[in-house]
């Protein structure tokens, strides 16, 4: 198993996973079988936060990111999500887009500034729906699903992404409660609430 402090390198990104409730809507969203595309699964639905890429020892960012409730100290972050599934440029993505977690993105950004690359595009919260294959454009008219629900954001998650045959394993390492007293919730099994569960990414 895996422990916070972990050395020999791994790739980072900090995360928000939707509630159950918003679950539900994404489960709900029309899902048409194609073999020009890839749905995600509910085990890879999360609304990354900041991609850290690289990281020898985890250790460190998971020392900075104890600090991210006392910055965002107040009333509960509320993600929203919608109106409607929309593409990216290039039609090779569908998302849900999120808001609200826009604040949240910043501190993150300052906090965990010693690692990844500085951001020079605004933050664009989203949850990916579907990737295309073959770099071909999707279709249209796939796009556009309402898609309406908030939540309040209880955590954030450090997750690290190892590439397998299977795909890629994304394991918590670490998940800063908000708005609360920074509580942490680790794979050793410390002080703090069982840690979230480790998830199968199908790529």
């Amino acid at each position: 198993m895996s422990t916070p402090g972990h050395t020999g390198g791994m790739r980072l990104f900090v995360a928000v996973d939707p509630s159950p409730t918003a679950e539900a809507a994404l489960r709900a969203l029309p899902r048409p079988t194609s073999h020009d595309l890839r749905w995600t699964t509910p085990d890879q639905w999360h609304v990354t936060v900041r991609f850290l890429g690289d990281v020898e020892d985890d250790g460190p960012v998971i020392k900075a990111l104890a600090r991210l409730p006392a910055q965002v100290a107040g009333a509960a972050t509320e993600a929203r999500m919608g109106p409607a599934t929309a593409w990216f440029p290039g039609r090779r993505i569908l998302h849900a887009p999120v808001t609200g977690l826009e604040s949240v993105a910043k501190e993150v950004e300052r906090l965990t500034a010693a690692w990844g690359t500085a951001t020079v595009q605004p933050f664009v919260g989203h949850l990916t729906l579907a990737r295309t294959r073959g770099g071909a454009p999707g279709p249209r008219g796939l796009a556009g699903a309402i898609l309406q629900g908030k939540f309040d954001v209880r955590r954030v998650v450090l997750y690290a992404s190892t590439l397998a045959p299977q795909g890629a394993f994304y394991e918590a390492r670490a998940a800063v409660h908000l708005p609360a007293a920074s509580t942490w919730a680790t794979r050793s099994g410390g002080d703090g609430p069982t840690s979230p569960n480790d998830r199968w990414a199908q790529r």
